[in-house]
Parts: structure tokens; sequence; C-alpha cells
């Protein structure tokens, strides 16, 4: 099968939420192999059925909690027991939390960094281990923008995105140093149209203003869509960005250019 990751056996995390199942049906059409991890059995199931009937069936899910340090374990070693070895990790989980910066509690506060933060960490620790005894890899941690310019009722949000933006360049700096040749990026999407962003608009005290303000927010006009989001995933994924690591991709309509 060819394509630009042909044969490469990808993880990717949160896959059955939206910018996950975006990334899962264009890598698998890309060539990939597929371990698609998520919380929700079901769900899964759909997405792998759905992958199924585009024809692509080298695929294997797993439930899969990011913040469990054993079940990372036991995650990335059946998908090397079932493909053999692990090319690309794509830490895609993630939540959203607003809330006022004076009314954020300590629990919401440590539950956001758990699954944004540690979660990537736990994977890429994970991943390296194996990466580096099969000739390398690519790492890609799916941040944000909030990671990269603050936001008003987004301080749990921003901190943990800013985390995974530099602990992605450390991560980076790590690998190459020791000649592993691992790469490690960030992509940071803007407001995109998944079912994460709809959650948060709903919770707004002003749904409708909210997704106004979304919708106008960037420079160009409109949200993002999955599929753009999933296509810089793709390239950094991909052998063509051989000599990028400890970058930021930011897929943002020009949100951080003003």
């Amino acid at each position: 099968m060819g394509g630009r990751l042909a044969e490469k056996v990808v993880l990717i995390t949160g896959a059955a939420g939206g910018l996950g199942r975006a990334m899962a049906h264009l890598f698998a059409a890309e060539g990939a192999r597929l371990i698609l991890t998520d919380m929700g059995a079901e769900r899964l199931e759909a997405l792998k059925a759905d992958l199924a009937g585009d024809g692509h069936d080298r695929v294997m899910v797993m439930e899969q909690d990011v913040t469990d340090e054993a079940r990372w374990e036991e995650v990335v070693d059946a998908g090397v027991a079932e493909f053999g070895r692990l090319d690309v990790l794509i830490n895609n989980a993630g939540i959203g939390y607003m809330a006022d910066l004076e009314e954020t509690t300590l629990a919401e506060w440590k539950r956001v960094h758990a699954v944004n933060s540690e979660g990537p960490f736990l994977g890429t620790r994970k991943a390296i281990k194996v990466m580096k005894g099969t000739g390398g890899g690519s790492i890609v941690n799916i941040s944000s923008i909030a990671g990269l310019i603050g936001a008003v009722n987004l301080a749990a949000y921003c901190s943990s995105k800013g985390a995974v933006r530099l602990f992605t360049k450390a991560a980076a700096l790590h690998c190459a140093r020791r000649g592993y040749n691992i790469r490690v990026n960030s992509i940071h999407p803007s407001f995109t149209e998944t079912p994460m962003v709809r959650d948060m608009i709903t919770a707004a005290r002003n749904p409708d203003k909210m997704e106004a303000a979304l919708s106008t927010a960037a420079p160009m006009g409109r949200m993002g869509r999955p599929e753009e989001v999933a296509y810089a995933a793709l390239y950094l994924a991909s052998d063509e960005s051989s000599f990028v690591t400890g970058t930021e991709l930011a897929v943002d309509g020009g949100n951080t250019a003003a």
C-alpha cells in the first residue's frame, strides 16, 4: 500500500473525538497501520467499523485513560506485539475547561493538567523507549493556541497546553542530542469545529455570543476544521518533516499573528 505513511505504525490517543477521527481516517488513507485509543469502547468500535467500511482493516482499538501510567505500558506493548513496531505517536487526548480563575478549584486544575500535560509526558516517555530501538520515529503533541497566548477563563487549560509546548521542545532536544532519530513537535490549533469546542460553547453563560465570537476570532473569519489539523499532523508524522523537531506549528487562521 502506498501513501505518505505507508506501513508506518501510528498510535493516536483521543482517537474517537473530532481531531482524532479526522487523523485516523486521513492516516489510514495514507497507508498507516493504526492503534487507536480513547475512553469508551463503543465509540472506538464505531470508528473501527467506519474505517473498515472504507477498506482500512489494519486497525486495533483499545480503551485508554492517558493519565494511567500502567495503561500506557499495556497499550504500547500490545501495539508492538500486533504490528512489530511503533513509528508515530500522536498525543491528541485532551479536555477543555472554562472557569473564572478565582473560581477554579484545585481539583479541576489538577484534572486538566493530568490529562493535557501528564498524558503526553507518559506517552512520550514510553514511545521513546520503543522507538529508539527501532530506528526512530515521530511524536506529535496536540497543544493549542492557548499554549501560546493567554485567554480569559481558560487559566487551567492555558497552563496545561503551555506545558505541552515546552515539554515538546525539551523532549526534542533530549532525542536529538542522544542520536535517537526521534522528532518531537507540537501543533497549536485555534478553536476548531469539534465536540470538545461545542461542549465549551454550550457551557458558556451566553452560548450564542460565544459561538459568534469564536467564529470570528481568527483573522480568516471562521473556526478551523478537523481535517486542517489532521493534515498538519500528517506532515509532522511523515518523513517529509525529517529535519523538523522541537517546533510549534500553529493551525489558527492567523490568531497568533496579530
